[in-house]
């Protein structure tokens, strides 16, 4: 049995007919859902890929794109997000997969998938292929799709002390005039999971962009304002 067939016929058995029709309107989704959770799609999604090992990457990309490609549900696209970070094929995961990624990206055209494909699919790839990786982020950032904005954005969210700021910096900055809320959404939580690390930074960018919008801004600043009024409510260190 293919990877395919053997993650629907693991979903269908997990499948909720109550769950599904929610999960499908919280998420406007035209596809409908199994009614599977996402951790327990993705249990049930790496169980089948252990049970089903790929000899080589082309193999592995076919897989993804035939789950990806002929979806007749939400979940069958996660099963194909999570093959594409699957740990045991991380080292396929290379500048080679771009028109693949892209195509998922594009065509996916919803935060559910994009915000797993470059957080950390598209973050994996910069980590281990800076040089090519930087270029094509800085060609998406400034792309007429706003997913593949948005993947620029996002795509050094788990880089904490290896983030190459002047790369945020050139992704965030195309999108900053732009209207559009999942930009504007994830400029501030770009920021936001930065300063985390370095939060003089952030704030020294924030007051250098005048035009972040408000969502930006207030979600750049969420977490720093959160620890200034903790530190408050704290009171001062008393003197040893």
């Amino acid at each position: 049995m293919s990877i395919r067939n053997s993650v629907i016929a693991a979903l269908r058995e997990a499948a909720d007919p109550v769950r599904a029709p929610q999960q499908q309107a919280y998420m406007k989704s035209d596809m409908p859902y199994f009614g599977v959770g996402v951790p327990q799609c993705r249990r049930i999604a790496g169980a089948v890929f252990r049970a089903h090992p790929l000899s080589d990457a082309c193999a592995w990309e076919e897989a993804i794109l035939d789950l990806w490609r002929k979806a007749a549900h939400r979940e069958e696209r996660y099963a194909a997000i999570e093959l594409l970070l699957f740990t045991r094929y991380s080292d396929w995961l290379e500048p080679a997969r771009l028109p693949a990624i892209e195509e998922m990206v594009v065509s996916g055209a919803w935060w559910d998938y994009v915000d797993a494909i470059a957080g950390r699919g598209m973050g994996t790839m910069l980590a281990a292929h800076p040089d090519p990786m930087k270029a094509v982020l800085r060609d998406w950032a400034k792309d007429d799709d706003i997913w593949k904005r948005r993947s620029a954005i996002l795509a050094q969210l788990r880089a904490k002390g290896e983030t190459d700021t002047a790369l945020l910096s050139d992704a965030i900055r195309p999108s900053i005039g732009n209207s559009e809320f999942f930009l504007r959404k994830g400029i501030g939580w770009a920021l936001r999971e930065y300063s985390k690390t370095d939060p003089a930074w952030v704030l020294e960018f924030v007051e250098a962009n005048s035009g972040l919008s408000v969502l930006s801004r207030r979600e750049a600043l969420k977490h720093l304002q959160r620890r200034n009024r903790d530190a408050r409510r704290s009171g001062p260190v008393a003197p040893d």
